[in-house]
């Protein structure tokens, strides 16, 4: 047990008989966690015995002799991050419970245990297109197709966009790649060949809805996060990945249409729809790409970076556009970002409240269209220039107000991008607090509290009002390596009833949803040390 938590490859290899299709079995994850953190401890349990030992930053502490136990097989870890490396740590709940969901949606029978609640699942990928999407909010009943190494869910919404989880030996591939591009185009080839006629591409994949896991042997990713599948080929004897999966559709999708003739027509239905829409916007779109192509030769709301996330750069992972309110606050950004990698978006102000609105707003509102350019993601997410894209405006109502319109445009017509994990809202400091040796930032009244307490001795304090008032070299602190990001998180709500209820109209559940949660302030009077107003 020594060995597989402390030293490399001593864990399961690919031409392992019982680890042919995993996604990473020499086990660098499990010694690089041990290393960073100042407490790790391992428990074996194997055949009626035990072994325990503990770790710090991965030295070995203490370590238990190996005795009898009545516990079943197992292994069980607790670890805490090197908080020297993590500052400011903290666990997201939301992105835990997600990835557990997939863990049991991908192994029907397995149950999860998480903060005292069980995951299970009985129907594997049919079961999270219905987590995330009501049965009046699809065009037709899920259709779900399972194989040899292969697992398919799919239907068509309401929304715009496509929308995929694609998995490859149990690792989301939130990216995609070539077991995703390879099922997209076998969608397409076998419902033409259905329907017996050349429908456009983009009309059979508009709103679709779709979930698909394979299981390649020495799968290739296309980076070390193994976001995006590179494989060609199933295995090193087998079909290639797009054979595998263009036979495997061919034959069951089209079985099933055969034998479901009211989903056939449903189906129908709805590319025909998608190409109604888009030869209604076909002229608004072709003039406003026109405008957009003039204006990003000179475009003064995007000061780009030099690198993109669709290139082969070894920064593209590190590529991000701040999406910012005002001139203000975009110039001290500009003048602190890295220019490799970090560009920005400026808004004049509040941006157009898009729900409900059909895409051809997206055409018709020139600062829209222009972001819409500067992602390049008009046609899909495979173009797409920044690998995370972070809403960065003032902490105050205004600034949370920008925030929420900026998420119902992505909500309503990208919403892969945040499903994707693209989406990123930035944390700025509220005050700051220092004597003559040190300064510490703080992002909330409890840092605050604490930065009071350590400094001492009256120090000053200066609370910032709005991103604009904090200095370009203080803005290069909070956009660096200790730049604080809360990621974009869609729970069980899905898009069409969470965007309804905050940003429909006044209903009375959202009224009573404020009366419910409003919470009052009251200021104490206390002897502190003075703060100032930062003045820009």
């Amino acid at each position: 047990v020594i060995d597989c938590v402390s030293k490399i490859n001593t864990g399961g290899k690919y031409d392992s008989n019982a680890f042919q299709k995993s996604v990473g079995l020499n086990g660098v994850g499990t010694k690089a966690v041990n290393a960073l953190s100042t407490n790790f401890v391992v428990q074996s349990y194997r055949d009626g015995k035990t072994k325990k030992v503990e770790f710090s930053k991965g030295e070995i502490v203490t370590e238990q002799p190996i005795i009898d136990t009545t516990q079943r097989n197992g292994t069980a870890i607790t670890f805490y991050p090197d908080e020297t490396i993590f500052r400011n740590y903290h666990y997201i709940p939301d992105f835990v419970e997600s990835m557990v969901w997939n863990y049991v949606f991908l192994n029907t029978g397995l149950t999860v245990n998480f903060n005292n609640q069980k995951y299970f699942s009985e129907k594997g990928l049919y079961d999270l297109l219905s987590k995330f999407n009501k049965p009046e909010e699809i065009r037709y009943p899920i259709i779900h197709m399972i194989g040899n190494d292969i697992e398919i869910a799919m239907t068509h919404g309401q929304q715009y966009g496509e929308d995929y989880h694609s998995f490859v030996n149990g690792q989301h591939t939130t990216q995609g790649g070539t077991h995703q591009a390879a099922f997209r185009a076998a969608v397409v080839k076998t419902v033409r060949e259905f329907f017996k006629k050349e429908f456009d591409a983009s009309d059979v994949r508009s709103s679709i809805i779709a979930a698909i896991s394979v299981r390649v042997q020495e799968p290739v990713f296309e980076s070390q996060t193994k976001t995006k599948l590179g494989s060609q080929n199933m295995g090193p004897e087998g079909p290639s990945v797009a054979t595998f999966i263009n036979d495997f559709v061919k034959k069951e999708l089209d079985d099933y249409l055969h034998k479901n003739p009211d989903v056939a027509d449903a189906l129908l239905k709805r590319i025909n729809q998608s190409e109604r829409e888009r030869k209604d916007i076909a002229g608004i779109k072709k003039l406003a790409n026109d405008r957009a192509k003039k204006a990003s030769l000179h475009n003064k709301k995007l000061r780009d970076c030099k690198v993109h996330f669709n290139t082969t750069h070894e920064k593209r992972y590190e590529t991000t556009l701040f999406i910012t309110e005002g001139d203000s606050a975009s110039g001290s950004i500009t003048k602190s970002r890295d220019v490799d990698c970090q560009a920005v978006f400026s808004l004049k102000g509040k941006p157009l409240n898009c729900y409900e609105l059909t895409k051809k707003v997206v055409y018709e509102n020139e600062e829209f269209n222009l972001l819409q350019h500067a992602l390049n993601i008009e046609d899909g997410l495979e173009g797409l220039h920044y690998n995370n894209i972070v809403i960065a405006t003032d902490a105050d109502v205004d600034g949370m107000h920008i925030r929420l319109l900026m998420m119902t445009f992505f909500l309503q017509f990208f919403p892969d991008l945040v499903k994707a994990g693209h989406v990123y809202i930035l944390q700025t400091p509220l005050f700051r607090v220092r004597n003559k040796k040190e300064t510490i930032y703080c992002y909330s009244d409890e840092e605050r509290r604490n930065a009071i307490e350590k400094l001492g001795n009256k120090p000053e304090i200066t609370r910032f009002k709005g991103l604009g008032e904090i200095s370009p070299d203080e803005f290069g602190l909070f956009i660096g390596k200790d730049i604080r990001l809360d990621p974009v998180i869609l729970k069980d709500q899905t898009i069409k009833s969470l965007l309804e209820y905050y940003m429909g109209k006044n209903t009375p559940d959202r009224q009573q949803h404020i009366i419910r949660n409003l919470r009052v302030e009251k200021d104490q009077v206390a002897e502190e040390p003075k703060i100032i107003d930062e003045v820009a």
